[in-house]
């Protein structure tokens, strides 16, 4: 067991996740039990009361669909199928989606990948969806886990982003790199690799511009950063993080579709999922782009930063929640 989960063990993760996703969970259930309130067999009304519920949840329409047909198809090949029975199904379904998603166990206790070394996170995302205070709780939370970070202040348009940064830097003990408002950011991204380099740092992460995903000469410079990295450390960045607000749902997946079509986006981290009725994103979004989700937000406390794990997810998503 990690140094993280010696101080922050497993029974406090679930119950924070738990916690996170009340809202969702709630809410989802809720009109899952009217669905089939009265009702002894799955029947075509039920099915579409389903659907409405995991729409509602904004588990997104093309997901929805496949949920919704693959229940249909066990209905049929299995003659009869009641209500009760239809809460271990869908669970069952929602755990093949995430299973589908191509998910490692990178970062589990926050431990690090090996083969290179620091290990560079190049992290992405609109202004609004928590980047740099998730930047920030990864570098707390790394910390923790006996870590040493450094951090690198490339979101160079905005003089809060650089503030906020070094706030963060701060309360974590952690040196950022940081330039004048106003310059290059890949010049930051340069110098935050080469400091992570000379420190002999375990982990380098790199804050970007929140670029509006319909600028397209903005995500040219994003790639810019992302050469420039390469340059002070051949094989980085190792991972693009793509940051995504939850509780905007549908614009979520909008804006995770400009970026990973901008750059190659390799792992997301989904956030503010505790503020929510609307998780279900995170089925939707792994469904539709194959990227791992490595990490979700259920809370303001930095170690409410949770890696994610499918298994845990489903759990909580499922266990207060009895279809009667």
């Amino acid at each position: 067991m990690g140094i993280f989960n010696k101080l922050f063990g497993k029974k406090e993760q679930k119950e924070s996740l738990n916690e996170g996703l009340q809202k969702t969970r709630q809410g989802f259930f809720e009109k899952i039990a009217k669905a089939v309130v009265g009702r002894t067999t799955v029947d075509e009304q039920v099915l579409d009361d389903l659907e409405n519920a995991l729409v509602s949840a904004d588990v997104g329409i093309d997901t929805t669909v496949k949920i919704i047909d693959n229940i249909e198809k066990r209905v049929a090949r299995d003659k009869y199928v009641n209500t009760s029975e239809l809460n271990a199904i869908l669970k069952s379904e929602i755990e093949n989606i995430l299973v589908s998603t191509s998910q490692d166990k990178t970062y589990e206790d926050y431990e690090l990948p090996e083969g290179h070394h620091p290990h560079v996170i190049l992290v992405v995302g609109v202004n609004g969806a928590g980047k740099t205070t998730t930047i920030g709780k990864l570098a707390h939370n790394f910390t923790l886990a006996g870590k040493s970070v450094v951090l690198g202040a490339a979101d160079t348009f905005r003089a809060a982003a650089i503030d906020q940064l070094c706030i963060w830097g701060e309360r974590t003990n952690t040196p950022v790199v940081k330039h004048q408002m106003g310059s290059d950011p890949s010049a930051v991204a340069f110098d935050a690799v080469q400091s992570g380099l000379a420190r002999n740092a375990d982990v380098v992460i790199i804050d970007t511009a929140g670029r509006l995903h319909n600028k397209i000469h903005l995500m040219d410079e994003l790639n810019k950063v992302k050469r420039s990295v390469n340059k002070a450390m051949p094989g980085a960045p190792h991972e693009v993080l793509l940051i995504l607000d939850g509780s905007t749902g549908q614009n979520a997946l909008e804006q995770a579709k400009h970026f990973t079509k901008a750059t190659d986006v390799t792992a997301m981290a989904i956030t503010k999922l505790d503020g929510t009725a609307k998780g279900g994103v995170v089925l939707a979004i792994a469904d539709q782009f194959k990227i791992a989700v490595k990490f979700i937000g259920v809370g303001e406390k930095a170690t409410d930063l949770l890696v994610f794990n499918k298994q845990d997810f489903v759990d909580s998503l499922f266990g207060d929640g009895q279809l009667k």
